[in-house]
């Protein structure tokens, strides 16, 4: 089991409205790395309240890493990713997104509003396990996060 850089427990947010997507990339986290806190929020403008710890998130912490997904009601998956990037509060934290979508107009879109990285959400619960095997070992052991206290 990878171990955080500073053997805290390392927070991400998921971004996602699917109660279904949410079940499972929250057990798949379970089995491959227990070393994290998982905070959901089903909708782009509750994204954007946790980062800026507005309203009932006003105690929330600063996500290490950011999965999400762009398909969401209210500000969608695009907006949330451009205004994180444009913000200098946020802009150091790392955004996977992780969307059912394959079109190559997405995949650009999201590279071109910065984000680290792409991945097509799996159709089976074995596969979705190996990406997000795949995401601890990059994100949390090969790469290093930025320090919560950046900004």
């Amino acid at each position: 089991m990878i171990e955080p850089v500073d053997n805290s427990t390392v927070h991400i947010l998921l971004a996602e409205d699917d109660e279904i997507d949410v079940k499972f990339i929250k057990r798949a986290f379970a089995r491959v790395w227990r070393e994290q806190c998982i905070h959901v929020v089903s909708n782009g403008e509750e994204a954007l309240a946790f980062l800026y710890r507005q309203g009932k998130y006003g105690d929330a912490p600063r996500p290490d890493l950011i999965l999400l997904d762009l398909n969401m009601p209210r500000k969608n998956g695009f907006e949330v990713l451009e205004e994180i990037k444009q913000s200098k509060e946020l802009m150091h934290i790392p955004v996977v997104v992780l969307t059912t979508s394959k079109d190559e107009e997405s995949v650009k879109q999201s590279y071109a509003l910065h984000a680290n990285s792409y991945i097509t959400k799996p159709t089976t619960f074995e596969e979705l396990q190996r990406v997000v095997q795949m995401v601890v070992d990059y994100w949390m052991g090969t790469s290093r996060i930025p320090p919560r206290n950046l900004h």
